[in-house]
């Protein structure tokens, strides 16, 4: 196929896939030919007769898989955020064959054995800081996925790794599907009575797209909770929605979640840990699982004290002894409007999708940063809603592209996320090309596009991850943009969440879609309020959810594992022991839902959100109190540790930066804890 438009390196501006020209029977040839050119060019470093240098060895291996990675990137992207039936048997056959494809490169002792010559002689080689890390990076990938295993045992670790790949392609397929299905199909607007006029005109939207003609549909988001319970006027819709939530993906996933707890703990015995999560910790900044479970002690007493204080105020608001799942948000929403005077609804009139994207997110990053971003409707993404604009750096000069893919749609997965098209490189002469999806509903043509507090900040934080990506300055692809323990990648991102914010941003976007007027000057300081709030119950649904991801990953492999229809008393379990057993406060995911951590890479990774916000809060705190203008904080923020990437120990940027370990007092603080927690 001479025209597969893979098989060269693109020749748009800063690499972008042509998507315009690919086409769905594209990839499969471009993912075959692509794993056999990799495996031919690490067959080759293997079998040099000369002697192993970093050259040869190390810096051969960044340059293989061109075109593997082209088509992976363009392919995950696509998967993702614009799928079909055709996309999904592709994923489903080409999944495990990448699992196999990946091992073949960690495994092949001919390779391992050259670089494990030149590892031992590091210290003798006049590495700089970058190369030693990039060379220590590859070494211990390869040690860390069984590269000094016996045959047999790598047969096994193959043959898991294979499963592992297949049953979470099954779960994502099951999890897509039954999201659809549980959607709420409603007949009449008075249903919906509660949400504001523009949410009922996206319903009635979402269900035109889905073939509901003159009906309403309200589509799940990936979490628990949904946004619409807050606002909901009907207690019986309000258990519906939150009952349909609940349930998605547990009677087909929760075997499948059963199954790979199992595979991860065998695999981890095999390469000689005791748990899936001892294994992960061993490459995280955390270190060990001690660390993250006293984490989890020292958080959980004061998130459910507040919670219940947090209760007993709704119970109050709502006239009765208890309050139940479906409800709390409601009557949190009314206990915030009398006690702070603040409606969320009166917020989204000022906080519409353009003005939101373009007067705050990029402004926040010129004003930190000194970058601009000008949107190139020249470039095609891979869907009509995504997106292309051009970053250029303080000084006018080319930084890469950013794709931003804002509305919900069936074809795209849940949640919001980042992901990389072309990961820079000085050595291979490339500029990042970025890309955030996040899920926001899209009104009827010509309505304006009103968001909620909450994806607000949700588009400032995957703009954070985006700046990871765009920010990164190294050599070499291993150590580009995110290429950093999983429990230091959601640090950056949260960071950049507190600019929303902040008096000089958010006067600058937050104005009336209508009128142009601005936010009350009173809002955002009531707005603050109003979140301390809530805070208990959003500590206590993160942190149950987190412990789910961490009881299903310390599962010992000679220990009793659950049986295949155990999921739902095994996650019960889970919870009473950790002491987050609140039958108000559903885990923010459930076990057949949990998508992050059976499909997305998060297994035993989900504490990482907590973890990195002490990072985060000590952070901002540093942003704020240190006297320096935010111009220069930002430059420091960003050349001693955005721009890393892997190039250098985490922790170790991040006491460049603020100057100290992490102290978990700032978070403490920022949610209202402190005081509980010293008590």
């Amino acid at each position: 196929m001479p025209t597969n438009p893979f098989f060269e390196p693109s020749d748009l501006p800063y690499e972008l896939p042509p998507f315009a020209r690919i086409r769905h029977e594209h990839y499969l040839p471009a993912f075959t030919r692509g794993m056999a050119d990799q495996l031919a060019e690490v067959a080759a470093i293997g079998s040099r007769a000369v002697p192993a240098t970093f050259e040869n060895t190390v810096e051969a291996i960044e340059r293989s898989g061109a075109l593997l990675g082209r088509v992976r990137r363009a392919f995950a992207t696509k998967a993702a955020a614009d799928t079909d039936e055709e996309i999904q048997a592709l994923e489903a056959e080409i999944a495990p064959r990448l699992a196999a494809h990946d091992d073949a490169l960690l495994l092949d002792s001919a390779l391992f054995a050259r670089l494990d010559a030149v590892f031992e002689q590091r210290e003798h080689l006049g590495l700089d800081a970058e190369r030693l890390r990039l060379l220590e990076r590859h070494h211990s990938r390869r040690v860390r996925a069984g590269a000094r295993l016996a045959p047999e045992q790598q047969r096994r670790l193959r043959e898991l790794n294979t499963e592992i790949a297949t049953r979470s392609i099954e779960f994502r397929r099951n999890l897509r599907e039954d999201t659809a299905r549980a959607a709420l199909v409603l007949d009449h607007a008075e249903e919906l009575a509660g949400l504001p006029p523009d949410q009922i005109a996206a319903a009635a939207e979402n269900a035109h797209a889905l073939g509901h003609e003159g009906k309403f549909v309200l589509s799940l988001k990936n979490f628990s909770n949904q946004t619409e319970l807050a606002a909901l006027e009907r207690p019986e819709l309000r258990a519906r929605l939150l009952d349909a939530s609940l349930r998605r993906g547990g009677e087909r996933n929760g075997p499948i979640a059963v199954a790979l707890a199992r595979l991860r703990a065998e695999r981890a015995a095999l390469l000689g840990f005791r748990s899936h999560a001892a294994w992960e910790l061993a490459d995280r900044t955390a270190g060990t699982t001690d660390a993250v479970e006293d984490m989890f002690d020292r958080l959980a007493a004061p998130a459910v004290a507040s919670a219940e204080r947090e209760r007993a105020a709704l119970a109050e608001a709502a006239g009765v002894a208890e309050i139940g799942a479906a409800d709390w948000q409601y009557y949190a929403e009314r206990v915030r409007k009398e006690r702070f005077d603040l409606d969320a609804t009166e917020l989204r009139p000022y906080l519409e999708l353009e003005r939101v994207l373009r007067d705050g997110v990029f402004h926040a990053a010129e004003l930190v940063y000194g970058i601009t971003l000008t949107e190139r409707p020249d470039l095609v993404a891979y869907h009509p809603d995504a997106r292309v604009f051009e970053v250029r750096d303080a000084d006018g000069g080319p930084l890469g592209l950013y794709i931003g893919d804002f509305h919900a749609r069936e074809s795209k997965r849940g949640g919001a996320w980042m992901d990389s098209l072309v990961v820079q490189s000085h050595l291979l002469g490339q500029r990042p090309v970025v890309v955030n999806n996040l899920n926001i509903a899209k009104p009827p043509e010509g309505e304006p596009v009103l968001m909620t507090w909450s994806e607000v900040t949700t588009l400032f934080h995957e703009f954070g991850h985006a700046l990871h990506g765009l920010f990164s300055d190294v050599r070499y692809p291993l150590l580009s943009g995110l290429q950093v323990p999983r429990d230091f990648v959601e640090f950056p991102s949260q960071v950049n969440e507190v600019w929303a914010d902040r008096p000089e941003v958010l006067a600058h976007y937050a104005r009336h879609h209508a009128t142009g007027e601005p936010m009350p000057a009173d809002l955002p300081a009531r707005l603050r309020e109003a979140e301390n709030f809530g805070a208990g119950f959003r500590m206590v649904e993160h942190q149950a959810a987190a412990v789910l991801d961490w009881s299903w990953h310390t599962l010992s492999a000679d220990g009793r594992l659950p049986g295949d229809c155990e999921a739902e008393a095994f996650e019960a379990a889970a919870l009473e022991r950790a002491g987050l057993a609140v039958a108000a406060i559903p885990p923010r995911y459930r076990t057949g839902y949990f998508a992050h951590i059976f499909c997305s890479g998060y297994a035993a990774g989900y504490y990482g959100y907590r973890w990195a916000e002490v990072l985060d809060a000590d952070a901002v705190r540093w942003f704020t109190e240190n006297g320096k203008t935010v111009r220069e904080s930002g430059e420091i923020f960003r050349r001693e540790l955005l721009a890393k990437g892997g190039s250098v120990d985490p922790m170790e940027a991040f006491r460049a930066v603020v100057g100290h370990d992490p102290e978990i007092g700032p978070l403490l603080a920022r949610h209202g804890l402190k005081r509980v927690a010293e008590g």
